[in-house]
């Protein structure tokens, strides 16, 4: 969440310090600086513009809850229309709801069309791109000018570690160019001062348990994971399907499976009460388009298909009580 932050709010400063170079009497109306992201963006991006003080436009999303490129420029074509001025688009890889997909290559041809900055967000599902076959979901990535994903979500890294790749560091380092005596020493790097990265001056050393982590597991463990964890999803999914009471809210993604028993909003929510009172199993819910549903995510190395059996069973339990407790 940091880091999304950061991203938004230093690029709407570069932003207003290219208005006030080239266009002065402009410069009173920063606050017209507007970013994008789909209606499915995590709601720290929507933070971030309220902490830089720009506003923002969600976006439609299509049939697989995917923003497409039309979409977006159709929004961003309606902002100019109304003097406002766009700067930045968030595309996210794995949204945190349903675990879709932005149409990134789409999403950054708008963006090179406009001269927009465009941040890919896959926080949850960047880490299974350590696998082949997941890689088509990134296609268009060499038109993003950042990427941001989260190793303690799912590629066995404690809490809390970010990773975040800049196309061009200088454009970054501008944006928070502030040099007074105090910081400066004669060990700082002439080109890229550590000051210059972030909002804040100084951060945890988050790189030594990653290195820790890379050489204990490799690559091949880290895929087996990965996979492993897929596999799993599928098999959930496979039990909520077989069975009359339950239906999938969409198809398993990744590691993720969005379910829901068949029935009302209210009784859903009633059976995550119950299931989470258990303290055997934990989910969480989301709702899009009205409908709510329940989140199982798979990602512990030591989860196994028993768990995933016995998750169910507790879903089917306490679905069959729900029905049979007479209305209050």
């Amino acid at each position: 969440m940091e880091i999304k932050t950061d991203l938004t709010t230093n690029h709407s400063t570069r932003q207003t310090q290219k208005i006030k170079e080239e266009n002065p009497e402009e410069y009173d109306n920063v606050r017209k600086m507007v970013a994008y992201g789909s209606k499915l963006a995590h709601s720290s991006v929507e933070r971030a513009c309220l902490l830089g003080a720009v506003q923002y436009t969600s976006v439609a999303y299509d049939h697989n809850y995917s923003m497409r490129g039309q979409d977006l420029e159709e929004a961003i074509q309606k902002d100019i229309e109304e003097g406002l001025i766009p700067f930045c688009v968030v595309a996210t890889l794995g949204t945190t709801s349903c675990c879709s997909f932005d149409n990134l290559k789409e999403i950054g041809e708008v963006c090179q069309k406009f001269d927009l900055w465009l941040h890919v967000d896959a926080a949850y599902a960047g880490s299974a791109f350590i696998c082949e076959e997941t890689r088509h979901h990134k296609s268009g990535i060499e038109l993003a000018d950042s990427f941001n994903f989260n190793p303690h979500k799912w590629l066995l890294i404690q809490f809390d570690c970010s990773a975040v790749w800049i196309k061009d560091k200088i454009k970054l380092s501008n944006a928070f160019r502030v040099d007074p005596l105090y910081l400066q020493h004669e060990n700082q790097s002439p080109n890229f001062p550590r000051q210059e990265k972030f909002l804040y001056l100084g951060r945890r050393f988050r790189s030594i348990k990653l290195w820790f982590t890379f050489r204990t597991f490799g690559v091949n463990a880290f895929q087996k994971h990965i996979r492993t964890s897929i596999q799993m999803a599928d098999y959930f999914a496979n039990l909520v399907t077989s069975n009359d009471n339950f239906e999938l809210f969409r198809p398993q993604s990744m590691g993720l499976v969005c379910f829901r028993a068949k029935g009302s909003n209210d009784q859903n929510k009633e059976l995550l009460a119950r299931l989470n009172g258990t303290r055997e199993i934990h989910l969480t819910p989301s709702e899009i388009d009205e409908t709510y549903f329940l989140r199982l995510a798979i990602c512990s190395t030591k989860t196994t298909y028993k768990d995933l059996d016995k998750a169910f069973e507790l879903n089917l339990k306490h679905f069959k009580d729900l029905r049979e407790t007479p209305d209050k």
